[in-house]
């Protein structure tokens, strides 16, 4: 009698996962911006721009 009563349980198929995402995530994939070291090196070489403008007009 159990035989005859199974249910038959229908799952959806999932959506395939992205292969990108994956690799992404172990990067720590983030913003597009510039570290904290990088934006006060920048930072720094803008000030010397200025600087040296400065002296070429005296």
């Amino acid at each position: 009698m159990n035989s005859a009563r199974r249910i038959k349980l229908r799952l959806q198929a999932t959506k395939p996962r992205n292969p990108m995402v994956a690799p992404a995530a172990r990067r720590k994939a983030g913003t597009h911006r510039k570290s904290t070291a990088a934006q006060r090196q920048a930072d720094k070489r803008a000030l010397q721009k200025m600087q040296d403008e400065g002296r070429e007009r005296d």
